[in-house]
């Protein structure tokens, strides 16, 4: 058992398997075109004075690896400063549609892979899983175009945070290892306005079973070089799809496509219940893998909002909102299909598990639903269709905190029936709203609107259709709906005290974020975004800009 970073076992197959671009040493950070390659190598540009900022003792448990890192080792090695044997640091090669739109090579201009730990497995996931290492913000790479590689403080911060946070709420993502000062500034223009200026550098090591994308396929079908698509098919069938089959063939890809498909439309599924907004959802911004990927201007819905999007560059268009999520992941998953085409006999074939896509995210968005409300919903009883619906319809009445409406849902079954019982309930919900105004307590058209929700879900709750006891039912609804979320101002609270140097309410808050469906001992983190974050850069919205 690894015991330090220095003692991992690093492994190649994606290099050795797949061909690539070895250049030379003068021409490996300079943009180019690499085609014929699924990856180009690549050593982390050195930085001056590393220093481990952030590290999460699960995400290291993935590795093998237990109790606290020696911070001059991790931070030598998890800022690319250090190579490790074994490690064959390279950045992979992949194109994509950025907002509908076909942006040719892209490919990781700033994110070099290191190489694959085989890990100790972890809580869902297999023992003995391998598990790419990667450095986000280590250096230009031939895919960087006008960029120098780096990333800042704040948006590799915002991504630790996140990724970690995601996992303990049970969304299936990439992880996050550690988070190092780079001990140099990067220029970045936050909101594109013309007005750069010098921030904190910092790099992030990210994790993942392999962080290929729906991009790597569609740069390969785009430029005819469906051989080494093939190649690729068949790694990712060996090492991550393995129950498909390990030899390329048309069953096997067809597979490989619908699990892609089920994956997608359970994560998304999911993005929804927490009130995720990935903000730049791309084809090159989506895995095979079916996990999160790539935390740029994400956001959480602090107002219930299907037009919500926290990303200033999508502003006019809304493609990537947040009701708009699912449909966006069927569209994607289309031009992922149209990227194996060529790898397949019969391309049709590959159209059920598309159309699939749509039943597979019902099904799931459906059952966490019901869980949420504590009921067993008939969705073809009209009567149950039409109380969700005019839920969402309440929630969007005025401006309303999703998360805390749920918990207090929850609290709303077990507060007794009769008139006191009627006013009380509603009462509970006071802190979900934003204007006081709209309050139920103050608004008597919103004060209707959820008496009437509330007692045809509390008629609904205790239905004799309802076989399982009450107080089970409501522990499910607690762990369906969140108490605690990463939510933009947090995360900015966190950056500006790390800027100052300040590490303890980054601290506090990935704690909180280890026991989401917990109410914390302190109230602030289950609040409602306060009113002076409302319109504060970094905590309303954001740009691609890190």
């Amino acid at each position: 058992m690894p015991r330090t970073l220095s003692e991992l076992t690093f492994d190649d197959t994606f290099v050795r398997t797949l061909p690539g671009e070895v250049p030379p040493p003068a021409l490996a950070r300079r943009s180019r075109d690499v085609p014929h390659a699924a990856w180009a190598a690549v050593d982390p540009t050195p930085v001056p004075a590393p220093r481990l900022l952030a590290y999460s003792p699960e995400a290291a448990a993935l590795l093998g690896l237990e109790g606290t890192p020696d911070p001059g080792e991790a931070a030598a090695v998890l800022s690319g400063n250090r190579r490790l044997p074994g490690m064959r640091p390279y950045a992979a090669r992949y194109g994509g549609h950025q907002f509908g739109h076909w942006a040719g090579q892209l490919g990781d201009g700033r994110a070099i892979t290191l190489g694959e730990v085989v890990g100790a497995g972890g809580p869902g996931t297999r023992g003995g899983q391998r598990w790419e290492v990667q450095l986000k913000g280590a250096g230009p790479t031939a895919f960087s175009r006008r960029s120098d590689g780096r990333a800042v403080l704040r948006s590799s911060l915002r991504e630790f945070l996140c990724s970690e946070a995601m996992f303990h709420l049970g969304v299936p993502t990439t992880r996050a290892l550690a988070l190092v000062d780079t001990g140099e500034p990067v220029v970045r223009d936050m909101f594109y306005d013309g007005h750069p200026r010098a921030e904190p550098g910092a790099i992030v090591t990210r994790l993942a079973p392999t962080f290929v994308r729906l991009g790597h396929f569609e740069i390969l079908a785009e430029r005819g070089e469906h051989t080494l698509g093939r190649t690729l098919a068949g790694w990712l069938l060996t090492h991550h799809f393995p129950e498909l089959g390990t030899v390329c063939t048309d069953d096997a890809l067809v597979g490989l496509f619908e699990t892609t498909v089920a994956r997608t439309a359970r994560m998304v599924s999911d993005w929804m219940h927490v009130g995720f907004v990935h903000g730049v959802m791309n084809t090159d911004n989506l895995s095979v893998l079916g996990i999160t990927i790539d935390y740029g201007p994400y956001g959480f819905t602090d107002v219930y909002d299907p037009d919500f999007t926290p990303n200033t560059t999508d502003f006019q268009s809304r493609r990537y909102r947040y009701g708009h999520q699912p449909a966006v992941a069927h569209w994607n998953l289309y031009r992922f299909a149209m990227a194996l085409a060529p790898l397949i006999t019969d391309p049709a074939r590959l159209e059920p598990g598309l159309s699939a896509f749509v039943t597979h995210f019902e099904d799931h968005w459906r059952a966490r639903m019901a869980r949420r409300l504590g009921l067993t919903l008939d969705w073809t009883d009209p009567g149950d269709a039409a109380l969700v619906k005019d839920l969402l319809a309440l929630l969007t009445a005025v401006e309303t905190d999703p998360a805390i409406f749920f918990r207090r849902l929850i609290d709303a079954t077990a507060t007794p029936a009769g008139r006191s019982g009627d006013a009380e309930r509603v009462r509970l919900f006071d802190p979900a709203y934003y204007d006081p105004s709209a309050r139920p307590a103050d608004d008597g058209d919103v004060r209707a609107r959820l008496q009437g929700f509330l007692d045809r879900h509390r008629a609904r709750f205790d239905d004799p259709r309802e076989t399982t006891p009450a107080d089970v039912r409501r522990a499910g609804m607690r762990a369906a709906s969140p108490a605690v979320l990463p939510r933009n101002y947090l995360a900015q609270e966190a950056i500006d005290a790390a800027e100052r140097g300040d590490l303890q309410p980054l601290e506090r808050l990935l704690d909180v974020c280890r026991r989401p469906y917990e109410d914390p001992a302190d109230a602030r983190y289950t609040a409602r975004r306060p009113e002076w974050a409302r319109d504060k850069a970094g905590c309303s919205a954001l740009s691609c800009s890190s």
